[in-house]
């Protein structure tokens, strides 16, 4: 058995009727502050079928934090990129 090298983050999308086409901007956004950062090793976007939370399009996960957004908008990517992909967090 061989080990892979996976990254240590990923971003799942969901690709269901509702939630594909605006994941695709969301995407396209997130590709962009992962290569301006360098990151392409270490952070890995797949799309996944439909999560079934329609209501909540669109939806993505990062992982290994196990949360999930509803409602995604392009807005806020840079916020949810530098929270859950760079570490940190705004100080209230």
């Amino acid at each position: 058995m061989k080990k892979l090298d996976a990254p240590s983050k990923v971003i799942l999308f969901c690709d269901g009727s509702k939630c594909g086409k605006e994941n695709k901007h969301n995407r396209k956004t997130f590709r962009g502050l992962i290569k301006e950062e360098g990151l392409k090793n270490e952070v890995d976007m797949l799309k996944i079928e439909c999560t079934d939370n329609c209501k909540c399009a669109p939806v993505i996960s990062i992982q290994p934090d196990n949360v999930w957004f509803g409602e995604v908008s392009e807005k806020k990517i840079p916020q949810l990129f530098e929270d859950y992909i760079l570490g940190k967090t705004k100080k209230e």
